[in-house]
Formats: structure tokens, sequence, C-alpha cells
């Protein structure tokens, strides 16, 4: 999930702040620095289903530790300073394999220094989505990284919209 111009933040204002890209970037990090958690509004889809456009992520630090195989995590990649929340797929070394649920390639092999923070809380419409935080994010990660979690959610999302459809008051 990435931004090419200004992100929403919010703060205790009722509207959110928006911010440049860089500054944005510069802000997390000095919270990160501090220990305290940030939160912020999504913008983008390659995360979805697990995180949409809109929803308010609440990040934390990694605490000098490595990411985990299928943590959600924001970096900044090499060519610039925006940021991008993604899913840890895999390992190489000390460098992480990294791809968003609903994109098809894996974006790239980054180092560990380049992730700034991990997705700890995720809130749709006031809210809580656990689902794609939890022990199911190791499943998650692997089918990402074998290429079938998108068609598998397509498929669970279509039976659904069909068994609602057929449980309708006034369906057969």
């Amino acid at each position: 999930m990435q931004n090419e111009e200004n992100i929403p933040f919010r703060s205790n204002q009722r509207e959110p702040l928006r911010l440049p890209a860089w500054a944005l970037t510069d802000l997390l990090k000095g919270v990160m620095e501090k220990g305290k958690p940030f939160r912020f509004q999504a913008t983008g889809f390659s995360m979805s289903p697990f995180i949409k456009n809109g929803d308010l992520v609440t990040l934390s630090t990694l605490n000098r530790s490595a990411p985990c195989l299928g943590d959600v995590v924001v970096f900044t990649p090499p060519e610039s300073d925006k940021l991008i929340i993604h899913r840890v797929v895999g390992k190489r070394g000390s460098s992480f394999y990294i791809k968003g649920d609903s994109l098809s390639k894996i974006d790239l092999l980054l180092p560990q220094e380049r992730i700034v923070a991990k997705v700890t809380r995720v809130d749709r419409n006031g809210k809580g989505i656990h689902l794609g935080l939890g022990p199911e994010r190791r499943l998650i990660a692997l089918l990402s990284r074998l290429g079938v979690l998108v068609p598998i959610v397509l498929s669970l999302w279509k039976i659904s919209f069909h068994l609602g459809k057929r449980t309708r008051p006034g369906n057969k």
C-alpha cells in the first residue's frame, strides 16, 4: 500500500491531516525510535482483503528483532522514502521477501534495515480486524508466496456471495 502524494494522518482532530510521504516516513521513524505505537490511514489495494483502502493501521516497533514469516510490515523501498505495507513471505540471510497480499509477484528481497515497523492492529469502520495478523498469517504468507492466495480468496468470496444470495428471503 503506497501513495504517490499526501497520506491521511489522524491526529486528535476530526479530519485527517494530509502529509507528504517523506514527512509521514520521518514522523513514523521518530515515533518508532521512541518505542511508541503509531496509527495512520492505509491507502491502496495491495493488501486487500486483509487491509483495505481507508483502514486505520496501528504500527509498532520490531524492538530490534527480525520480522517473522507472515508479519505485515511497513518498509521504504530502496528507490524512495514512501511507506509501503506488505507481508513477509520468505527470508534469505538477513533479507526478506516482501509481497502485497493481492499482488501476483513478490516485490523484492529487502534488507532488514528498510523495515520500519510492524502492523499490530487494523481497524475498519470502528471495529478491529484480526484476520491476517494472528497465527494464520504464516499460512497466508505461504499461500501468497506460492501465488495461490488471490485465487483462493476470490473463490471463497464467490462461494459466500452465492450462499448469501440463496439464503435471502424470496431466493430459491
